[in-house]
């Protein structure tokens, strides 16, 4: 009796602990989905005339993380073409059959690391559910939704949340699909990219457009830029970059010279006591041209501009980057005017680097220190207080002596407020102090019960519990 009545009281904890943890989950699935879509936002934004292709944007600010969406005014060929060492794709390896029928309706590029390929299918229902599609996969024009996808990781230090694009994000984006407007820099699916981790550069980046016509030959690119290495102009100088104290500035500074110096510059990234690197990145990439193409032919386009980037990335395609590039033909235009694949190609390659470049937004610069703004001792004691950004991540905010110090408490780093130890803020207004160093750091304490760190297009919010 006694046995069990001790394995019947086991059996009441073990429910109440699963009870607790099923509560939990639903918990953090309600916070998720209590997040409000942002669509088609951005003031930067490629326009050009192709009604064929459609684009939608969306974006959960919170995240920040997105998602954007390409859908075809009818069912295309497409191909793909993977060189990174680490790449998240669905239905991918459908396109590699090399089908020689038009199949795909969307191709879906997404923030949240794995989590974000539940975008792609999302929209495949969407297109069900509006009645763009059904089930019938056996007719002699197949009806059934095809959509493929590629995430970009933006987790880890970047941020200190884990929300990502989910399916009611993704499917408001598909519905929100407009033609000839995609926008550009930190939007949709590159809303927090970041470049050049491999040398410390750290910097903002974002998707990028750009469009050609050369005759009645349409060629568009888009991408989404999260790569290791750094973006490229065709001066071979590095774009975006927090350079070291002792490096040449942005506009001086060339990839050459970061290549050549290495392993050294690579050692500086890796062993100062600032770095907020993550080495987990991608560049997820979709040509797309009006010609009338074969399946051999897309393939080889494919290729060919994927092998391009590597002029506009460097390095390009390392075992810590996803690159995965999609190439589609709407097969509107097959008259006497085609291009042969080389020069397609050629004329492609040189497309797709001007959208690596349209990729890049404005850098923020760092705020300056005005020790005369120090506040006094009350005010200092009224930001004092646990700061929670999310499960992971909470700063331990106290006043002593007349400094504010911080500290991280949870289970990873907020930036460079660890969680070894206290670090002092510097003040740079009456309610807003940083912590110089090579990354731009802003710490606002302006809204009562929250900390914003970096108020505006990348904040991170966290309230005061």
């Amino acid at each position: 009796m006694a046995r069990m009545g001790m394995e019947a009281v086991s059996g009441v904890v073990l429910a109440g602990v699963l009870a607790l943890a099923v509560a939990s989950g639903a918990q953090a699935r309600s916070d998720q989905d209590k997040l409000i879509p942002v669509l088609n936002a951005g003031a930067k934004t490629l326009n050009f005339d192709w009604p064929m292709i459609r684009i939608g944007a969306g974006e959960y600010a919170e995240g920040p993380t997105g998602v954007t969406v390409f859908t075809f005014g009818r069912k295309v060929l497409g191909a793909v073409d993977v060189r990174g060492g680490g790449p998240g794709t669905v239905n991918a390896d459908y396109l590699r059959l090399g089908y020689n029928y038009p199949e795909l309706d969307a191709v879906v590029f997404a923030g949240g690391s794995w989590y974000g390929l539940e975008a792609a299918t999302a929209v495949e229902t969407a297109l069900k559910d509006d009645g763009v599609r059904d089930g019938d996969a056996f007719t002699d024009e197949p009806n059934i939704a095809l959509t493929v996808g590629s995430i970009i990781y933006d987790f880890g230090p970047r941020r200190l949340n884990e929300i990502y694009p989910d399916k009611r994000l993704a499917q408001a984006a598909y519905r929100a699909a407009r033609p000839g407007i995609f926008p550009q820099g930190a939007e949709g699916a590159g809303r927090f990219a970041k470049t050049g981790s491999l040398f410390g550069c750290n910097a903002y980046s974002g998707q990028g457009g750009a469009y050609k016509q050369i005759g009645d030959i349409k060629i568009a690119a888009f991408t989404v830029v999260n790569a290791l290495g750094v973006v490229t102009d065709r001066q071979g100088r590095v774009v975006s970059c927090y350079p070291g104290a002792s490096w040449p500035k942005v506009g001086a500074l060339k990839s050459s010279d970061l290549m050549q110096a290495f392993p050294d510059s690579y050692k500086e990234t890796w062993t100062g006591p600032e770095g907020q690197a993550s080495r987990k990145n991608t560049t997820i990439s979709l040509i797309v041209v009006n010609q009338k193409m074969d399946p051999a032919e897309l393939q080889r386009l494919a290729a060919q501009v994927h092998t391009s980037m590597a002029r506009a990335l460097q390095p390009f395609a390392t075992m810590a980057d996803g690159d995965v590039l999609y190439a589609v033909s709407t097969a509107e235009y097959d008259g006497p005017a085609k291009m042969n694949s080389p020069s397609l190609g050629v004329a492609a390659s040189e497309v797709m680097w001007d959208a690596i470049l349209n990729s890049q937004p404005v850098q923020p610069q760092a705020p300056k220190v005005d020790a005369k703004a120090m506040p006094k001792a009350d005010v200092l004691a009224s930001f004092a207080g646990d700061y929670v950004f999310s499960q992971r991540v909470t700063v331990k905010v106290s006043a002593e002596g007349g400094k504010l110090m911080a500290q991280a408490t949870g289970a990873q780093d907020a930036y460079v407020i660890g969680r070894k130890a206290a670090v002092e803020l510097q003040p740079v207004s009456a309610s807003v102090f940083t912590i110089p160093g090579r990354y731009p750091l802003t710490i606002d304490f302006s809204t009562p019960g929250k900390l914003v760190f970096n108020p505006g297009h990348w904040q991170q919010t966290g309230v005061r519990r």
